[in-house]
């Protein structure tokens, strides 16, 4: 799994939507948590060499349904949070982590799932001198990723409650610089909750008669752009931009699907292919092989308050050099900005192996 940074600043922008002032309730959540980092490559299993471990902080407020949002999604909560992981590697180092999070909650209300995206520190990045091993994080920051799944059991004891479950922590810079092999960390997690109103009980708010969303075809166009490194430690960092368009039809009021096309100018793929047609004849790449790609793509889009959650899958149509596969996905987030305008987030990969981070700004008509 290799999700990014495409979704942190999105996300951080969720908590300051407008809430309904009437009701408002906190709660704070910590847990413990030990665990394995997960062999996902084997040009990292010199670093699986202990255990990490660390502790989960939360913050979160609760929602009970006054806009409508709320009552599709059962109710979750949003918040922040942090994370310190020891990875108990002298060549990893520790990770500190600031995250913005939903909680969703499923069996009533008690089991949570919770999606965070946030960025997180190392104390011990690659470096070619002093530090040549760490082939996982290239950068002092990076994008980081966690998912819980808890039991999870509120006000036990006058506003304290717990939660156990299991945790999966992703660490990569989305290829912004090289290497970026990544750790995902598998753990089991133990805690406590306190609701900071004492426990008081609040009742849900709940809409059974709601019309039916209906929209003719609206029409995307959208500029994306950043920074990325091949995985050609020292090639350099290099700009990029992607243009695309695309339709989406509405299914209801989760939910839209999607089909376009993208054309991409990755400059990093200039240099990429003069190193490769100067150091590497076999490969039968020759240097001024072009560096564009043109892609197609279907698509699916999940509407969550002014957010939305966008998937992708795409196969370049136009591929004169071979760059991990014809085949490519992306997946992040969505900001609307009133009824047309929006800004995104995405991570574009091919398979699990990242290629960049893309920051976007577009609109729908």
């Amino acid at each position: 799994m290799n999700w990014k940074c495409f979704l942190f600043l999105s996300l951080l922008g969720t908590l300051c939507f407008s809430q309904d002032a009437e009701v408002k309730k906190h709660t704070l959540d910590l847990s413990q948590f030990y665990g394995s980092v997960i062999l996902h490559n084997t040009d990292i299993s010199h670093l699986i060499t202990n255990h990490p471990g660390g502790i989960i902080l939360g913050y979160n407020r609760k929602t009970y349904g006054s806009q409508e949002w709320e009552q599709l999604y059962n109710y979750p909560d949003y918040g922040a949070s942090f994370i310190y992981q020891d990875m108990n590697s002298t060549t990893l180092g520790m990770n500190f982590g600031l995250y913005a999070h939903y909680n969703f909650y499923f069996f009533k209300r008690n089991i949570q799932f919770r999606i965070g995206q946030g960025i997180a520190y190392t104390t011990n990045p690659y470096d070619r001198e002093e530090n040549f091993r760490n082939n996982a994080y290239g950068s002092d920051f990076m994008s980081s990723t966690y998912l819980m799944l808890n039991y999870h059991k509120e006000n036990l004891i006058s506003g304290l409650g717990m939660k156990g479950g299991i945790s999966i922590i992703h660490y990569s810079n989305g290829n912004f610089r090289a290497p970026n092999t990544s750790t995902n960390t598998f753990a089991l997690n133990l805690g406590l909750t306190y609701d900071l109103d004492g426990g008081e009980e609040l009742a849900y708010i709940r809409t059974t008669n709601r019309e039916k969303v209906t929209e003719p075809v609206r029409y995307n166009l959208i500029l994306r752009g950043g920074l990325n490194e091949s995985d050609v430690i020292g090639s350099g960092q290099y700009g990029f931009f992607i243009f695309s368009g695309y339709a989406d039809k509405r299914l209801g009021r989760k939910s839209a699907i999607q089909v376009g096309a993208d054309v991409f100018f990755s400059n990093f793929l200039k240099e990429l292919i003069r190193f490769q047609a100067t150091s590497f004849p076999e490969m039968d790449v020759q240097p001024d092989d072009d560096y564009k790609r043109i892609g197609v793509f279907l698509g699916h889009e999940l509407f969550i308050n002014k957010v939305s959650v966008i998937t992708q899958l795409g196969y370049y149509v136009y591929y004169p050099f071979d760059f991990e596969g014809r085949v490519y996905n992306r997946v992040g987030l969505k900001r609307y900005f009133g009824k047309q305008w929006f800004g995104a987030i995405t991570l574009k990969s091919h398979g699990a192996a990242a290629e960049a981070v893309e920051f976007g700004m577009g609109i729908r008509l």
